[in-house]
């Protein structure tokens, strides 16, 4: 019999793990409901059409797609075959595959908008914390399936949704005591500038690739694969120029504008940043990074990015930006939208590595009934039953058993309080009560029992 496995990047979360993430969650869902955001879901799978095409083609190919049903059916055999063969040549086919686990949930969600336009009360903000998929190379803080958490306003094309992004971005994380996180901004209109500069507007999903690459590879190999990639040697002295404009938020944007001169498209983007940025709290640290370059072909405005604090080295666990066609990808012009989303399985193991959950987050059931024979264990059940009614948490260990072993038992769950109910206890109607975090035990009734818990 083979050894049980997870497939790689995948992981199983035991119950102090799904608690330390509920409570990241809870707090992500407090801030959005904080700002007028409302929850949505979408499918697991999608239709293979829907996600090719929207992410690159380096994001295409880490797209997993689902074998159709019945592949093994004789009268399915030749198509089947031919199907591989396509595959075989790098191409997709309909005869083996028209479905796929979803990449993301932004392009899921622009689906759905253009399903359901019609009904939506625009502007439409919602969030949405679900599964995506991705078949990367399993590393650290990367996954092949991981949790999304995402916040999006569609409907409208006012900068204020930018500047509400990104404070719902500087809440969550001041509350999960994450301060040192750097958050970055951009506009993907800069790097069309940067383009066109370059004489071809065509080439900035290229340069935008790329650029995207640079703290991940460094600036050799960035240019090496420019260069690869077709950029001519003109172009990428320009694009080191752009990389090499430094100063704080508002030199960096008269230094592009004399990079780029008379160039509308970097004077459009220039100002939309300065009228974010000077809206901003001075205390916000938001910071402009002309290297931010987000390779998603979506972005057409603002770019965003969160970066873990450097002594945890794990690079992104925020970004989105604004993309004002997502829909028009899907027939329906005219809908423009902005959104961001959290890394959560990234933030998780920031707050771990840096211990930053709460010292309480284990908290187990209040009380636990000792299993003192079958007349005390059925009294016992009542107690509980009743202490239930009055939302405290508990359970009657199920056997019979030696105490140490309840105890011990008592003591892995995190439970605050032990019941003890013998012969004793049966004709006193009352309840021998044992603090298990200082040992004190006190004889006390089913009120006194209730009030107890209440305080935990």
């Amino acid at each position: 019999m083979n050894k049980p496995s997870l497939p790689q990047g995948t992981r199983d979360f035991s119950p102090e793990v799904i608690r330390k993430r509920n409570f990241i969650f809870d707090t992500i869902k407090n801030v959005f409901e904080l700002f007028g955001f409302e929850p949505l879901e979408t499918p697991a799978m999608e239709n293979l059409e829907t996600l090719l095409g929207k992410y690159g083609e380096e994001g295409d190919r880490l797209i997993f797609k689902i074998l159709n049903n019945g592949l093994n059916d004789p009268k399915n055999l030749q198509k089947a075959k031919d199907g591989f063969e396509k595959v075989l040549e790098g191409k997709n086919t309909p005869l083996l595959t028209e479905r796929a686990l979803k990449y993301d949930l932004t392009i899921p969600f622009a689906r759905y908008v253009a399903m359901n336009h019609g009904t939506l009360n625009l502007p439409f903000k919602r969030y949405q914390i679900q599964p995506v998929w991705r078949a990367d190379r399993p590393q650290k803080g990367r996954y092949r399936e991981f949790t999304q958490c995402d916040a999006d306003v569609v409907g409208s094309a006012s900068l204020f949704n930018e500047i509400e992004l990104l404070n719902i971005y500087i809440q969550v994380f001041q509350k999960l005591k994450l301060n040192d996180v750097s958050i970055k901004i951009n506009n993907r209109k800069l790097l069309t500038a940067l383009a066109e500069s370059c004489g071809d507007a065509s080439l900035v999903t290229t340069i935008s690739t790329g650029i995207d690459k640079l703290d991940k590879i460094g600036l050799d190999k960035v240019k090496e694969e420019l260069l690869k990639n077709g950029i001519l040697e003109h172009q990428l002295d320009l694009i080191v120029k752009y990389l090499n404009v430094s100063g704080n938020n508002r030199e960096k944007c008269e230094k592009i504008l004399a990079l780029f001169p008379n160039n509308n498209t970097a004077v459009s983007g220039v100002q939309e940043l300065i009228w974010i940025l000077d809206r901003l709290d001075a205390n916000s640290n938001v910071e402009l990074d002309l290297t931010l370059a987000r390779g998603l072909n979506y972005y057409t405005g603002t770019i965003v990015e969160v970066k873990a604090p450097e002594k945890v080295k794990i690079g992104s666990i925020g970004g989105g930006g604004r993309y004002d066609d997502l829909t028009g990808l899907f027939g329906v012009k005219g809908i423009p939208g902005v959104g961001i989303s959290f890394g959560i399985d990234r933030i998780y193991d920031v707050m771990e590595e840096l211990d930053l959950f709460p010292k309480n987050i284990q908290k187990g059931v209040s009380v636990i009934f000792m299993n003192m024979g079958e007349k005390e264990s059925m009294y016992a059940f009542q107690i509980l039953s009743q202490l239930r009614n009055e939302g405290i948490s508990g359970e009657l260990y199920p056997e019979t058993a030696k105490l140490d072993k309840q105890f011990k038992y008592a003591d892995k769950k995190g439970v605050s309080y032990a019941a003890i109910i013998g012969s004793k206890e049966l004709e006193t109607e009352s309840i021998l009560v044992k603090n298990l975090s200082s040992g004190e035990q006190k004889s006390m009734s089913v009120p006194e029992l209730t009030a107890l818990c209440k305080t935990i």
